[in-house]
């Protein structure tokens, strides 16, 4: 469900792509974590500069190069399954460390909220410490923390693994993407950019799918444990394939005191969230972390506007396009993964379904939000942004609203498959849309920043939505056997109240198509090739 590369540099060949679903989903899934390297001389040996001629043939580089794409997909797809696959263990594993209420939601919330805040700065290393010095280094802490997350034995120290993944996620993603970018060029970076935008697409579906066979058949662990040799499979190939850093790593620019100040702000809101229902909304823990984190925020803010080399240019958010695109980013997010979340323990806890058959349940649901997002560009390039985001968010609030009919003695096919599909498919249209928005109102010098807070905002949007949907949904005081269903549905009336407040921003905020379109027109790499 994520994985998307920022705007890219402006290559014609680019433009004469035939109208594929595969074209789609590389623009569709490179909007949510990619980020756009510095422009630097391409790194790539001297071996492999004529490889993306016209020649048809293979050369020994055209299949040098192929073995590193492959190795940065899998790399990618290993981060992207780490997110949808626990979805679906969240019952088992909840049971084996004995979580309750809210704070079954940190398995995941640790996850993203590292991940998410510390995108920009993780690209921000490719480009000052060496791109294959940080993917190395990135797939080395993933790799360690996804085997603390195997060997947990306690809530406490799953926590804190996820958290380390997400750290080497955030290094490793952005260093893959700025790989891709520099080693491949013209029609070979289209056709890289497309493998990598269907791998992200593809993720969620592979990652149910993979989740439901590991805990159905083996343990929850297992998703934890295979990614030990597929990594150490990848460190070898990438030592040999990668092209190796030519400069000395500048550590000047990192700008780390403003990635530590989101990181623990974010931290802060999110902990005050999940725990307010326990501690109590007005409780002075929830006040203090609550509050803090907004000031730490604000703290931010006023930091980075006097930073020479920011991780984020506060002013561009008084952009239509992209400060009302980044809230509704958030709001779509936060509705993906609020979806997948109670969809999980509603089929798992309440209608005792196997992790195996929950899998497989939410392969519509995927197919849904594919067909949103392949229609959303051709959508978006005739009508603009305001109109179809208004019309995806209503389409939203309609699923979500049908998913809170789900009952104590409910079905799938009844109370879930509906309701699936039609927020599936608004929800695919919303997020590509959004994206469209955020990118094209990016000038050309900060596409990798604008497209870094895009990507952002999808993952700090899906853990702030994890933690307000779970908290509503532990309302009740269980969130396993019937009487969860209760606080579930109220959970799905949240997410369709959530949805038409984005309606309405959407409708209020947003540029309309006379505004719009002339400069997509003018920056069209920032629409899905179509």
């Amino acid at each position: 469900m994520n994985s998307y590369p920022e705007t890219l540099q402006k290559e014609p060949e680019m433009s004469a792509q035939s109208p594929t679903l595969l074209s789609v989903l590389k623009r569709t899934a490179a909007m949510h974590h990619g980020r756009k390297t510095a422009t630097a001389t391409p790194t790539t040996p001297p071996g492999r500069r004529h490889a993306h001629g016209p020649s048809g043939s293979e050369s020994p580089a055209g299949k040098g190069r192929g073995v590193l794409l492959f190795v940065l997909l899998i790399a990618q797809l290993m981060v992207i399954l780490d997110i949808t696959a626990v979805n679906i263990a969240l019952p088992s594993l909840a049971k084996d460390l004995q979580l309750t209420g809210s704070n079954i939601s940190w398995t995941i919330t640790s996850y993203s909220l590292i991940f998410g805040s510390l995108l920009l700065f993780g690209g921000r290393a490719a480009d000052l410490l060496g791109r294959r010095r940080m993917f190395l280094t990135g797939l080395g802490v993933f790799t360690a923390s996804s085997f603390a997350s195997a060997t947990a034995g306690s809530a406490t120290a799953l926590f804190a693994a996820r958290a380390g993944q997400g750290l080497g996620a955030a290094l490793l993603s952005p260093a893959a993407l700025a790989i891709i970018m520099t080693a491949f060029h013209g029609n070979q970076r289209a056709k890289a950019l497309a493998a990598w935008g269907a791998v992200g697409g593809a993720g969620a579906a592979i990652g149910v799918l993979a989740g439901g066979l590991l805990t159905e058949f083996a343990d929850w662990r297992m998703i934890f444990y295979v990614n030990l040799p597929v990594a150490a499979a990848l460190a070898v190939a990438a030592v040999k394939s990668v092209p190796a850093d030519t400069q000395k790593p500048r550590w000047r620019g990192l700008d780390l005191r403003g990635a530590v100040l989101a990181t623990t702000s974010l931290g802060a809101i999110v902990f005050a969230i999940t725990q307010g229902q326990t501690a109590g909304w007005t409780s002075l823990q929830t006040l203090l972390f609550g509050l803090g984190g907004l000031a730490g925020l604000t703290a931010f803010a006023a930091v980075e506007r006097h930073t020479d080399a920011p991780l984020l240019r506060i002013e561009r958010l008084a952009d239509r396009a992209v400060g009302g695109g980044l809230f509704l980013m958030l709001a779509a997010a936060g509705s993906i993964f609020g979806l997948f979340l109670l969809s999980s323990l509603y089929l798992q806890n309440v209608l005792g379904t196997g992790p195996l058959a929950t899998g497989l349940a939410f392969i519509p649901l995927a197919l849904a939000a594919g067909i949103g997002a392949h229609a959303a560009g051709h959508i978006v390039s005739h009508h603009g942004v305001r109109g179809p985001l208004t019309a995806a968010f209503v389409v939203t609030a309609g699923g979500m609203t049908l998913l809170a009919h789900v009952g104590e003695t409910g079905s799938y096919l009844r109370d879930v498959l509906p309701g699936m599909l039609v927020a599936g498919l608004g929800l695919g249209l919303a997020v590509v849309s959004v994206s469209i928005a955020i990118l094209t109102g990016a000038r050309e010098e900060e596409t990798g920043m604008i497209s870094g807070l895009n990507s952002t905002g999808h993952e700090i949007g899906g853990t702030i939505g994890i933690a307000i949907f779970s908290t509503i949904a532990a309302g009740t005081g269980v969130l396993a056997g019937p009487h969860a269903a209760s606080g579930i549905s109220h959970a799905f009336i949240a997410a369709a109240l959530l949805a038409s407040v984005a309606a309405l921003v959407a409708l209020a905020v947003l540029p309309g198509a006379r505004h719009f379109v002339p400069k997509l027109r003018l920056n069209p790499l920032a629409m899905p090739a179509h």
